[in-house]
């Protein structure tokens, strides 16, 4: 996980460009998704977080956005609700 505001916009791009980050995260809301979704854009810096891959962001406790990753958000609610019942 590597926090947004510690990272300059060149190191941000070099990062993406070099694959070194896949997806991003909104930290409060614990959600994270592509790095083109629309939400994902108008996010904040100091509350965007980035990931490597899926597995490091469902490890860090965050789910998938159910705007531009509508197949995984779906399990992951079906998964959610099923355990709540």
């Amino acid at each position: 996980m590597i926090e947004h505001k510690k990272l300059s916009d060149a190191e941000v791009r070099s990062l993406i460009h070099g694959n070194k980050i896949t997806y991003a995260g909104n930290i409060p809301a614990k959600i994270y998704g592509t790095l083109t979704c629309s939400g994902g854009k108008r996010m904040k810096k100091e509350n965007r977080t980035f990931f490597v891959d899926r597995n490091e962001a469902i490890l860090a406790g965050f789910r998938p956005c159910g705007k531009c990753l509508h197949q995984e958000y779906r399990i992951w609610k079906e998964r959610t609700l099923t355990a709540v019942k």
